[in-house]
């Protein structure tokens, strides 16, 4: 799964309509609905939308045809397997009736160009984990994990023995990382994964 960075946007006429593209990443349902109210345009005849969250998903086609709107853009979001993303479709009508399938490619085609113009990162799973490191092995520690992708240090607390770090750490690469320091340390750090 892929997200977008940073908001993109795009343009096409088809057969005298214009349509706009929007899109940009979103972490909630609320940050999807303030994107749609921030970036539709009231004067346009529609403004469809469509966002997907993880498991989550809404679309709308905003009085076009039911399903030849919402539902494309949707389709255009899970076709580039991208998540926490929204984009609104917005179309002023230039006087020239597109029929069901018509809307259905003006829809989900602008969607799609903007999208693949957009600049993107790869969403990797993660799983929080807690280490307590002695000051004798905290610099052994800490370069092993600066080496080690996929892995950040949330926060470093130190204590009267040496420090606490709080990781993210890639699901996959978990298991890995976890012997790694334990052999690093012949077993004075265990990593343990927060539940």
């Amino acid at each position: 799964m892929f997200a977008l960075t940073r908001l993109e946007t795009s343009e096409q006429i088809v057969k005298k309509s214009r349509f706009r593209a929007v899109a940009a990443p979103v972490a909630s349902e609320k940050d999807a609905r303030d994107f749609l109210a921030a970036h539709g345009d009231p004067d346009a005849n529609h403004n469809c939308w469509a966002w997907r969250i993880g498991q989550s998903y809404r679309f709308n086609d905003d009085g076009e045809p039911s399903g030849t709107a919402g539902k494309p853009i949707l389709q255009a979001i899970d076709g580039q397997s991208l998540d926490s993303v929204a984009v609104v479709v917005t179309r002023w009508f230039g006087g020239v009736l597109l029929g069901t399938g018509g809307l259905i490619r003006a829809y989900g085609g602008t969607a799609s160009i903007c999208l693949r113009a957009a600049a993107l990162v790869e969403l990797v799973a993660t799983v929080e984990a807690d280490i307590a490191v002695n000051f004798s092995d905290l610099a052994l520690v800490k370069a092993k994990l600066a080496t080690s992708p996929g892995v950040r240090v949330l926060s470093e607390v130190f204590v009267e023995a040496g420090a606490r770090l709080a990781l993210a750490i890639s699901e996959v690469q978990a298991p890995e990382i976890a012997r790694m320091l334990s052999d690093a340390t012949s077993g004075r750090v265990v990593v343990a994964l927060r539940q």
